[in-house]
């Protein structure tokens, strides 16, 4: 029985190595062939394991913190900077001289105010003036923005003297008509531009007037008519409401060597209009020009303000001028707004601009009429040197013709 019982263990035994022996046998005949052993250098490096990275080659010698170099900036690239662009300054110019400057604009003037003068004599070369005639010349006058009570005066006055002079020739009419059209202009007005403080002060003179009637143009304008007669003039750009007022008015200056004394956009224009008056004092300027801006007449807040501009400036002296720039073209509107600036502050002279594109050059009459103060300056054209102080004899010669 035992002799069975060993016989079957050895069998087991025996089969089970045979068995071990097949098995092993087949794994190695399917494991593929080992990998080149060229490596890969396309394969991501094998991350360290743990402990890795505190082992410290036996072949390099440890540094202390002094021995580490710093970056110093050596390696960093190297900006080429571009030169800055040659900002070439502008020259300044040479105004020409502002006397007999409106008759030598005489002739632009001439064409759009010479039909007045043509028709009144015209009409008054009628062989019978009847009233039919007299009501035309009245219409005639009022066309050209004369007004309606200087020319009642100027029909009356017409009248008696035809009618004293009974033979009427084209000679004697011109003499006529002219001499009493500068009878209403008020000949005996002084037309100057005052610029000469009595005070050990510069010139003082403010610009007034509403928007679009060429303010601050007329200002710049106004800069180069007192430099053409040797004043040194310093300009303030209190015009702050409009865009890129302080920017025009600037380049106007720098055109003649003026200096502009300007502030921020929407920035307070009193303050503007007393930093350049004391600047004026200090540069020991001839004249201070004050450029306000473009108040609209119907807004009273703004007029307020156009007040305090002006109680600003006195404080450092008195204002010598404040001209009040009207658009010709406008005709009996401009009369308004003269109404309005007149009761704001204290107008001294009249500029009337855009003359030359009208007309209804009587305007010239009816807003010195209105406010008791002269036409100062007239503006003939989009020229730099289109503004012109105003002469009455130029003028009346300009309505009526040779």
């Amino acid at each position: 029985m035992e002799t069975v019982i060993l016989a079957v263990v050895i069998a087991v035994v025996v089969i089970g190595a045979l068995g071990g022996l097949l098995i092993g046998s087949r794994r190695k005949k399917s494991l593929p062939p080992a990998p080149p052993t060229t490596p890969d250098i396309t394969a991501p490096p094998a991350e360290p394991h743990i402990g890795d990275e505190a082992e410290i080659p036996h072949d390099e010698e440890r540094r202390t913190i002094e021995e580490v170099d710093l970056p110093d900036g050596s390696a960093a690239p190297v900006v080429v900077e571009e030169p800055e662009p040659v900002v070439e300054v502008p020259a300044i110019e040479i105004p020409e001289p502002t006397a007999g400057r409106l008759v030598r604009l005489r002739a632009r003037l001439s064409r759009s105010q010479n039909a007045l003068g043509k028709g009144l004599l015209t009409l008054l070369s009628r062989e019978h003036l009847d009233e039919d005639t007299w009501e035309e010349i009245e219409d005639t006058l009022l066309t050209a923005d004369v007004g309606v009570q200087p020319t009642q005066e100027l029909v009356e006055r017409l009248r008696e003297r035809v009618k004293v002079l009974g033979t009427r020739t084209p000679e004697e009419l011109r003499t006529l008509l002219r001499e009493e059209l500068l009878q209403l202009l008020v000949p005996e007005f002084d037309r100057e531009v005052k610029t000469d403080s009595p005070l050990d002060t510069p010139g003082i003179v403010m610009v007034v007037g509403v928007n679009g009637t060429g303010k601050t143009t007329t200002t710049g304008k106004l800069a180069r008519v007192l430099v053409a007669d040797g004043k040194n003039v310093v300009l303030g750009a209190a015009d702050t409401f409009r865009a890129a007022a302080a920017d025009q008015l600037q380049t106007w200056g720098e055109r003649v060597g003026a200096r502009t004394v300007r502030g921020p956009e929407g920035g307070d224009p009193a303050s503007i209009a007393f930093d350049a008056v004391k600047e004026g004092i200090e540069e020991g300027a001839d004249v201070v020009l004050i450029d306000t801006a473009g108040r609209l007449h119907t807004k009273t807040g703004l007029m307020d303000e156009l007040g305090k501009v002006k109680r600003v400036v006195e404080k450092h002296a008195p204002l010598d001028e404040v001209l009040l720039v009207l658009d010709a073209t406008t005709g009996q509107n401009g009369l308004v707004q003269a109404r309005v600036f007149a009761e704001v502050v204290d107008i001294t002279g009249i500029v009337l601009t855009k003359l030359d594109g009208t007309a209804k050059g009587g305007i010239v009459i009816a807003v010195q009429r209105e406010l008791g103060v002269p036409v100062k300056l007239v503006g003939l054209g989009e020229g730099a040197d289109d503004l012109a102080p105003f002469e009455p004899e130029a003028f009346v010669d300009a309505l009526i013709g040779e």
